[in-house]
């Protein structure tokens, strides 16, 4: 791949700066550490962070809902930078390209395993809120080349999430519609990627500006679920009785319910979070077996769909919704203001 265009002049010394926080302390435990760097092994490769972006999970691991509780890490999974250092045995990666980290650095393709899930950044091992991060080449996935640091940086997490969501499951038919709940980075991101793929989106909020703001990214479709809580009903009656091809659901127990009414028959609801809370969903399974209706879950995606999500932006040239970039030393106010719930797009830390 060619050299990073986006590159800054190198200013890099063997010390670094990394954020660190033990999972269940709270936002308010993030500490900034000085270290020393260390030697790369053989398939290593050394990034220099330029960007990371912030999901609604390293609020979990804060709190000591996501990750390992108790355990010290370095948060975040979504980083983006170039390569200053390679390892003696890496081939296709060179110093000067420009990269994106990968969700589970160990799910190279295929259906996910308990092995391949078992390493997740910024949850079972430190992630990527540093200045530097060293890696295994096979975290790493070159950048779309027409995006800057911060845009490229929120394919990660919330970028791949969508992309499985949406594509990694069974086909949606040419022209299909999508239901997508809310307007945080997974769901803009989804709305982003059907639009560019032709699909009819739907979207819901609690927030009119929100709605307003998604009809002008292209949802032929909003609705205010705080307005309208039979919103699945609504979902039916805007597509003529018919239902969605799919819902990509981040709400969980108390929205599982919904998307199940929404959704056409044969359709397939895409897990992929839980923000209402950990209560367990109560819903009627005769509303999916006799609507032959399916649920699939969905942990963010593989290193070849993330390879695939930035050929398909690269391609389309899409830019991501950022709503707001903090600098490194204000991550503290960064997660405030994710937790606050509040923005429209992605959260995004300049490092």
């Amino acid at each position: 791949m060619p050299a990073c265009a986006a590159a800054r002049p190198s200013t890099e010394t063997p010390a670094f700066r990394q954020y660190a926080i033990r999972g269940g302390d709270g936002i308010d435990r993030l500490v900034v550490r000085d270290m020393a760097r260390q030697p790369l092994g053989e398939q290593d490769v050394r990034v220099r962070i330029r960007a990371v972006a912030l999901n609604y999970r390293d609020l979990m691991v804060a709190r000591g809902t996501a990750g390992l509780p108790g355990r010290s890490l370095v948060p975040a999974s979504d980083g983006a930078g170039e390569v200053i250092e390679v390892g003696a045995a890496v081939t296709g990666l060179q110093v000067g390209d420009c990269v994106i980290s990968t969700f589970f650095p160990d799910w190279r393709a295929g259906p996910a395993n308990g092995h391949v899930a078992a390493r997740a950044l910024g949850g079972s091992m430190d992630g990527v809120l540093a200045e530097e991060v060293v890696l295994p080449a096979t975290a790493w996935v070159p950048m779309p080349a027409h995006l800057d640091f911060a845009e490229a940086a929120t394919l990660t997490c919330a970028g791949v999430t969508a992309w499985h969501g949406l594509f990694g499951l069974d086909p949606i038919p040419p022209g299909g519609t999508v239901a997508l709940l809310g307007t945080g980075g997974v769901s803009i991101w989804a709305l982003q990627l059907a639009k560019a793929a032709g699909l009819r989106a739907i979207v819901t909020s609690s927030d009119d500006a929100k709605l307003e703001r998604a009809r002008a990214l292209g949802a032929e479709d909003t609705i205010n679920y705080r307005a309208t809580p039979d919103w699945g009903a609504a979902i039916l009656e805007v597509t003529g009785g018919r239902g969605v091809d799919r819902v990509l659901d981040i709400g969980g127990p108390d929205t599982i319910g919904q998307s199940i009414t929404a959704l056409r028959m044969g359709g397939t609801i895409a897990i992929i979070g839980r923000l209402t809370g950990a209560a367990p969903a109560r819903f009627d399974p005769a509303a999916l077996f006799g609507g032959a209706k399916r649920m699939a879950g969905l942990m963010v995606g593989s290193h070849a769909m993330t390879h695939d999500l930035a050929r398909f932006v690269e391609q389309t040239r899409l830019r991501p919704v950022i709503d707001r970039t903090f600098p490194f030393e204000q991550v503290g106010q960064a997660y405030r203001y994710l937790e606050e719930a509040a923005h429209f797009g992605k959260v995004v830390v300049d490092v």
